[in-house]
């Protein structure tokens, strides 16, 4: 079995200094995590699926975050294809992404066990915000004890209420592929928005920061039919750092020829993450609920979000010549 890597999406929004998504199960959505990671894959192609609901039990509208990727080998290379689309708050705020991705694959040994991918990913994001559905505090009354009434002018200037902005992110990523080994080493490092480009809705200057992913971990193959999989994760953004560790396991139920899967993920100061699913042929699904372990506890009463995730790897009849895959 070969390894995939993958995945956490937490990005910061234009308007604050909060996240406007989390993605829990960043070794899910590989395109993601690490454009590098495009391609590699051991078979035709991958079509991937994650949908993430949360803060229902704080926010009468619940943050939804929701992907869609395409991506192929053709020999050292790797072709891809990513649909985000995030949304927050009563305004709507909603973030729509569209990326194109390549990757090209670099053996350092002659039995291609020791692997170098480089990534380069492209395309455009869409920032929107329905200012009308915001109240301000000039529209607040004494009426009914005190409410907010939308119908009053609010006197606020909303500038541009849709704005493009072009994305570019590069990525590297090493990992040893040798299915015999009891232990399969990975590390890779993701460069969001290069060109740092102006979001702003008002006219004025709001560059969106450089954003870091480093990823790094080892498959430990325990059997031949149980393995585990530490891993960390760290993301920085200006003034923003985030950490999250996580561990996940696989058994391979030899009757049904299906691995179920399981895992923990902790994401420091902020959620406790378990996670279930099952792997059979070029089917992996999984599911993940967040516990919410951040001073939001009092409100919250430590529920977060589920998260649901779906792959599809459409598999070659004849195996390639070389390793194409990370173990994971």
């Amino acid at each position: 079995m070969k390894f995939r890597i993958v995945f956490l999406a937490i990005f910061m929004n234009g308007l604050s200094y909060g996240q406007d998504g989390h993605l829990s199960m960043y070794d899910a959505a590989p395109l993601f995590l690490n454009p590098a990671l495009t391609g590699v894959v051991e078979g035709d192609f991958r079509v991937h699926g994650q949908y993430r609901t949360q803060w229902k039990s704080v926010n009468y509208k619940p943050y939804t975050s929701a992907l869609i990727s395409f991506d192929m080998p053709i020999k050292k290379w790797g072709f891809g294809i990513q649909i985000n689309n995030f949304r927050a708050g009563a305004g709507n705020f909603n973030v729509l992404q569209g990326l194109l991705s390549a990757a090209y694959y670099v053996p350092l040994n002659k039995n291609k066990t020791h692997i170098v991918n480089f990534g380069l990913q492209g395309g455009v994001t869409q920032k929107s915000l329905e200012f009308e559905l915001l109240s301000f505090n000039n529209q607040y009354t004494l009426n009914n004890g005190g409410e907010f009434d939308q119908t009053l002018v609010s006197n606020e200037n909303y500038g541009a209420q849709s704005k493009f902005i072009p994305m570019l992110n590069a990525s590297a990523l090493y990992y040893y592929s040798k299915s015999q080994s009891r232990l399969n080493p990975f590390i890779g490092v993701s460069l969001f928005n290069l060109t740092q480009p102006n979001e702003s809705f008002f006219g004025r200057e709001s560059k969106l920061p450089l954003r870091m992913y480093t990823h790094l971990g080892t498959r430990i193959n325990i059997t031949e039919l149980f393995y585990v999989i530490p891993k960390v994760l760290i993301m920085n953004q200006k003034k923003f750092h985030e950490q999250t560790y996580a561990l996940e396991a696989g058994y391979f139920l030899k009757g049904s020829g299906a691995y179920i899967l399981g895992g923990v993920i902790f994401r420091a100061k902020d959620a406790m993450i378990a996670t279930i699913g099952a792997k059979k042929d070029g089917y992996t699904l999984k599911l993940a609920y967040d516990f919410n372990i951040s001073s939001l506890t009092t409100s919250s009463k430590s529920r977060g979000g589920f998260e649901l995730s779906f792959t599809y790897v459409h598999k070659k009849k004849k195996p390639t010549d070389y390793k194409v895959c990370p173990r994971l």
